[in-house]
């Protein structure tokens, strides 16, 4: 560079004010020098979180893709079908592969998903859907309503077994067109919507699988739907077990193409395995363990999410059984003398809700006006006021009963779970202390339900009950359900509500269900054919990257990626104007 050309950038940058201020500076005393600074700091500091502010006026931080998750399960995947689908791990993958008609939210309703929308009939019998015009499949193929009538077609097939059978028995099935179908029913059925979150096959593929087959097919565990993300890959280990699926967005997800660009799944044989390989970083994220597990990994620092989950455990009597039940203060009285807050505690180290009614305390249809409280004075005062002495020898409490001594003596059964055997336990014990004898009986669970429940040969039962998010408690309670296979496991029977429970199903309209849940709740409160005890949480390890996760309201612990279209875990800064 010629010095021409040097003077002339020096000259450029030479700035006459800046030498002056300079040599202004040089004149100040020392103190007159602090002050400067420090209010030229002040100045600057303040014109800095001016220009930090205006920019977050101006600017909204939003998702964007990117990242990747890896959860481990337990178990392996079999039946990544929404037909077959059974254990965990299979609707896990399920909920992730293929997508219905209608999904579920977190606040409990359904929405479209394949679904453009749908209207139903003035007599509440007629649904008709319309399908989006450019909902397809992970191979490309476009969804029509041939898959979807093949679908519940295949849902009622006697060879395939599906579990999902009941939900479509009597519905009739037209097509319309390509994209939109008609579901009939028999009689008017409000939560019938829900069904219409079944998981659609693609028929062109699945068509080529006989009945005889549909269990077999290699199609159970390298599924094709139109879920929010397909996969692109397994690996199983040298003994033919599956180790690890990876799945990628699917970009054209009928509700938009998902943030997180991976999601692996490792699968693991147990409890112990998962925890480890989650201590050591192999996996993020984790569910279905043990309350106590999850205190002691939230005391090491773990993000946990946590919703109570739609289940009732209580205890319901059996009057045929035993008649000491038939005394309405009886039940009444150790429904008092129950500690639930302490089993709560003890029991699911606090990952869980005391009730007090069938209803889920998380439903609209709860009725808060039911509650309880753990007094055991006052349950000796009900038992004592009608009647029931303690024997001085054996410290139970007898009753004479036209002309018969009756002891307050019963059995309690329940599952060799260890958390229904720890409840159990508490439950017998606060039993004994208002003057009861309790024997707790604890069987395997197969043999609970095959010669203990369905034979109802039990005094009193301590299990639970999985409240679906359609609300139906009709199974669960009206007389007609008594005998197996109804669940009516307390056999409980009220004109008056079996009559609420048909009108509910019935009813579209949002204020009469409410209504009539709540004189049901009423019912079983005044009528106690059981004592409802707790609703276990969902429990949920998860990265603190992952940002979006909103459980809501979950039936399944499948249900928690109901929402994970929306889940993120990169950002970007854009102008809020283009922000959506």
């Amino acid at each position: 560079m010629d010095s021409k050309n040097a003077k002339f950038i020096f000259r450029k940058f030479y700035l006459p004010k800046l030498e002056k201020i300079g040599n202004l500076l040089g004149t100040f005393s020392l103190t007159e020098k602090v002050i400067f600074w420090f209010f030229a700091f002040v100045l600057f500091g303040s014109t800095f979180l001016m220009l930090k502010e205006i920019n977050k006026n101006f600017f909204a931080e939003v998702p964007k893709s990117g990242g990747e998750i890896i959860e481990g399960l337990i178990g392996s995947p079999r039946f990544i079908n929404p037909l077959l689908a059974i254990s965990n791990t299979d609707r896990d993958l399920t909920a992730l592969v293929y997508s219905g008609l209608l999904k579920a939210t977190p606040d409990g309703k359904v929405v479209p998903d394949l679904a453009e929308n749908y209207e139903i009939s003035e007599d509440g019998l007629i649904y008709t859907v319309t399908l989006k015009e450019d909902a397809s499949f992970h191979d490309g193929v476009a969804v029509t309503t041939e898959d979807i009538a093949y679908t519940v077609r295949m849902s009622l097939d006697n060879i395939v077994k599906s579990p999902k059978r009941p939900n479509w028995e009597g519905v009739g099935v037209k097509i319309i067109d390509q994209k939109q179908i008609q579901f009939i029913l028999k009689t008017p059925y409000s939560p019938f919507t829900e069904n219409l979150t079944l998981g659609i096959l693609p028929k062109h593929i699945w068509e080529k699988v006989e009945p005889e087959q549909f269990a077999f097919s290699q199609l159970n565990i390298e599924p094709i739907g139109s879920g929010p993300y397909r996969i692109i890959s397994t690996k199983m280990n040298s003994s033919g077990i599956m180790e690890k699926y990876e799945l990628k967005p699917f970009t054209k997800y009928a509700l938009g193409e998902p943030y997180i660009s991976k999601i692996i799944i490792r699968f693991y044989p147990n409890e112990e395995t998962l925890i480890n390989a989650y201590k050591k970083g192999y996996v993020e994220d984790i569910n279905t363990i043990s309350p106590e597990q999850a205190l002691e990994l939230e005391k090491n620092g773990s993000r946990i999410e946590n919703v109570p989950l739609p289940r009732i455990f209580g205890i319901f009597f059996n009057q045929n059984q035993n008649a000491v039940f038939t005394n309405s203060e009886v039940r009444k009285a150790l429904n008092k003398a129950v500690d639930r807050e302490r089993i709560v505690r003890e029991v699911l180290s606090g990952f869980g809700t005391p009730i007090y009614g069938p209803v889920p305390t998380t439903s609209q249809y709860f009725n808060k006006d039911i509650e309880g409280e753990f007094n055991p004075q006052k349950a000796i005062e009900l038992l004592e006021s009608n009647g029931w002495e303690i024997n001085e020898e054996t410290k139970i409490r007898e009753k004479t009963i036209k002309k018969v001594n009756t002891v307050l003596e019963f059995e309690l059964a329940t599952s060799d779970a260890p958390e229904l055997k720890a409840a159990a336990n508490i439950v017998k014990e606060n039993w004994e202390s208002v003057g009861a004898k309790v024997t707790v009986k604890i069987f395997e669970i197969g043999d609970l339900n095959q010669n203990i429940i369905r034979p109802r040969e039990y005094d009193a039962l301590l299990f639970g009950e999985i409240i679906g998010r359609d609300m139906d408690l009709f199974a669960f309670w009206h007389s007609s359900q008594r005998n197996d296979p109804g669940l009516n496991i307390a056999s409980y029977a009220n004109a008056n509500s079996d009559k609420l429970l048909e009108q509910v199903r019935s009813s579209r309209d949002e204020e009469d269900r409410i209504e009539k849940f709540f004189k049901f709740q009423e019912n079983i409160e005044s009528d106690m054919p059981a004592i409802f005890i707790y609703s276990p949480d969902f429990i949920y390890i998860t990265s603190n990257k992952i940002k979006g996760i909103n459980l809501g309201q979950i039936t399944l612990p499948s249900e928690r990626f109901f929402g994970v279209h929306s889940w993120f875990i990169e950002t970007e800064n854009i102008w809020k104007i283009f922000s959506r």
